[in-house]
């Protein structure tokens, strides 16, 4: 699935943002902070605000520690530290980053010199977010920056923005980034525009989003699904992918095991589509639900019922809950039906530092809770109410061209805490190549857009602490005993190098392998080719002609969001094997999967590519590669190797 990040409504008249002031009024001490990451489209300036209408300002301190968070990962994830697996508590994880003393001093130092009393200021529970009620004025002139109201031309929706703001130069290395500024609503709000027809949203149902079908394809009879392996390249089943991946018999023997699965509201399972699915091929498993938690007012909405609705969730929930029966699935249900959320949402339910509800979350990509807007969640946000799962399958994303870089970072680092915790999050790759969000590139400047070139990566699949999986197929007359390839049916796997973030350590062999002995046929005007930059995906998984049940129907379903649940379920299965033996589980395992003992435990993918921006792509070819990454998993090898290490 590629989906861009939620944008959503504050609820205050308009949104909040700003544009840069004019040179002669900035001060000579300030420097630009961040800029817009993108430019709105169907948007135009329509008029200046009222300079005495409040908003919540909220202002992310710089963690400490940040430049040794690799190195501290990598010691209890690369399978030869005598570190491996003791993963960090979670007050380990708050003490060791929060703010330092002087970072908390000098911001507030600067806004009490800048007119606002201790009492407008505000600290988050740890020290990570400060938060000021100001008029726009006051923020116009702490930030140097102008605000104007931006006017939807089919909607008329209002909302401001700025395409840059600044910061006095002896602040800026204690500040991450401050909301709301340059993060850009681009999509009208709920309240402009028909109930779940918001472009833009992360469950927002439309033709771009989710698992995609062949649209000359029709419902699958019963009948017709084969009982065997024989049709595996044209329907992939639970017996198909058993095959595919050596997966042995499935025995769960550890109650502490736990593996959950997102999904952004309205997206949501019909409890008939899993029976009629289980009845087919998973007996024990009819009138058996996930554990359902509900974060931000999130419902497992039934009222509008349709592929779109219930294509992704289904998908996830027939397929990971059948391979891993009779071990529970945890369905994290994210979002209220008016606003919705992005993926800081169920972060903040699963890690309790990060919650943000003081100051944090930014409402240009995040659900804001409680919501201020008519039948919205009125509850506080839930935050840490559940311990992270061992495993998170994630089959949303974004555009990485749409996050700025400070957003980006900050919440890839979040990622890195949860794999210090001891958790493995999963993100599929994309569905559209080498090109972004509903097949769009990026332009000279960085903007998607129907005439771009220049590749377009995707987010969090971008971010080297999660875990990014790309997608394979049975190729058409082949059998799963032999190769499979990149997919190339009805979607291509996501994949390429990040605009944003650096090559990390695990990687930096296999891809500089990669592009030493196959050098992508491309410059540096179409994508990054410096070298240094994070590759994804890391492996893959087959993402072509599964079976669901969707809507009272079987169909034929086709993408990465397919992939990530898969490999989160034999993920889980390898962790019950090491609690079973006593041990933790496995946590981040990129740093394994990447080295050379792990090496025979991937099948190799050499064939096919992910075309897109008017190019065939990258090629899927021996080792590592920008389309199928390490390759796809042999859990029958994956097992006693990671139950070999401590």
């Amino acid at each position: 699935m590629h989906f861009p990040l939620a944008f959503l409504a504050l609820g205050l008249g308009y949104l909040t943002f700003c544009i840069s002031a004019p040179s002669s009024t900035v001060r000579s001490h300030h420097v630009v902070h961040e800029k817009r990451a993108v430019e709105p489209i169907d948007w135009t300036i329509s008029h200046r605000p009222e300079r005495n209408k409040r908003i919540p300002l909220r202002i992310g301190l710089t963690q400490n520690n940040l430049e040794n968070l690799e190195d501290m990962l990598m010691a209890v994830s690369h399978p030869d530290s005598p570190e491996y697996a003791k993963h960090w508590s979670l007050q380990q994880v708050v003490d060791t980053f929060a703010p330092t003393e002087e970072t908390v001093a000098k911001v507030v130092g600067w806004l009490k010199v800048s007119g606002f009393s201790s009492e407008k200021i505000k600290m988050s529970g740890n020290k990570g977010w400060i938060q000021v009620d100001a008029t726009i004025a006051e923020v116009e002139e702490l930030l140097d920056a102008e605000y104007h109201v931006y006017k939807h031309m089919e909607t008329g929706e209002e909302q401001l923005s700025c395409q840059t703001y600044s910061v006095p130069a002896h602040i800026r290395e204690h500040i991450d980034l401050i909301k709301p500024t340059v993060h850009f609503n681009h999509r009208p709000s709920p309240k402009s525009v028909n109930k779940f027809k918001r472009a833009g949203d992360l469950g927002k149902p439309s033709s771009s989003t989710g698992p995609k079908k062949n649209p000359v394809s029709k419902p699958v009879s019963s009948g017709s699904i084969p009982p065997a392996l024989a049709d595996c390249d044209e329907m992939i089943t639970l017996d198909c992918l058993k095959a595919l991946y050596s997966v042995p018999d499935f025995k769960p023997k550890s109650k502490d095991n736990t593996y959950g699965i997102v999904e952004f509201t309205p997206q949501a399972f019909l409890a008939g589509d899993l029976d009629m699915f289980f009845e087919e091929f998973e007996p024990s498993l009819v009138g058996v639900r996930p554990d359902i938690v509900l974060i931000d007012g999130a419902v497992v909405q039934t009222t509008n019922q349709s592929f779109d609705f219930n294509g992704e969730s289904d998908l996830d929930l027939e397929y990971a809950m059948s391979l891993v029966n009779p071990q529970k699935i945890t369905l994290l249900q994210t979002g209220d039906l008016v606003e919705g959320a992005g993926f800081d949402n169920w972060l903040d339910a699963v890690d309790a530092p990060f919650c943000t509800f003081e100051g944090g979350d930014d409402a240009s990509q995040d659900g804001i809770y409680p919501d201020p807007l008519p039948g919205g969640f009125k509850g506080h946000e839930s935050c840490g109410i559940i311990a992270p799962p061992f495993v998170v399958s994630t089959s949303y994303g974004q555009d990485e061209a749409s996050a700025t870089a400070f957003y980006a970072i900050r919440q890839c680092n979040e990622y890195a805490k949860l794999g210090l915790l001891g958790s493995t999050i999963l993100y599929s790759s994309g569905d559209d190549g080498v090109a972004g969000n509903g097949g769009l590139c990026l332009n000279s400047t960085g903007q998607a857009d129907a005439n771009g070139t220049r590749f377009n990566p995707d987010f969090p699949a971008t971010c080297p602490f999660i875990t990014a999986a790309g997608a394979t197929q049975v190729n058409p007359g082949s059998t799963v005993f032999e190769p499979e390839g990149a997919s190339e049916q009805v979607i291509f796997s996501g994949g390429g190098f990040s605009n944003i973030f650096s090559m990390p350590s695990y990687q930096k062999t296999a891809v500089e392998t990669f592009l030493k002995d196959h050098p992508p046929p491309y410059n540096s005007s179409q994508f990054n080719n410096t070298g240094t930059s994070r590759g994804f995906p890391d492996l893959a998984a087959n993402g072509a002609n599964y079976v669901i049940a969707i809507d009272g129907e079987f169909e034929l379903v086709f993408g990465t969001s397919c992939s990530s649940p898969v490999t989160g379920s034999f993920i889980t299965m390898i962790n019950d094997a090491r609690l079973a033996a006593g041990k933790r589980p496995v946590g981040f395992i990129n740093p394994a999967i990447y080295s050379e003992q792990f090496r025979d435990a991937f099948n190799d993918i050499t064939m096919g590519g992910n075309q897109g921006c008017g190019t065939p792509g990258f090629t899927a070819t021996e080792g590592w590669d920008p389309v199928t990454g390490v390759g796809t998993p042999n859990v029958s090898k994956l097992l006693p190797l990671f139950l070999s290490l401590p």
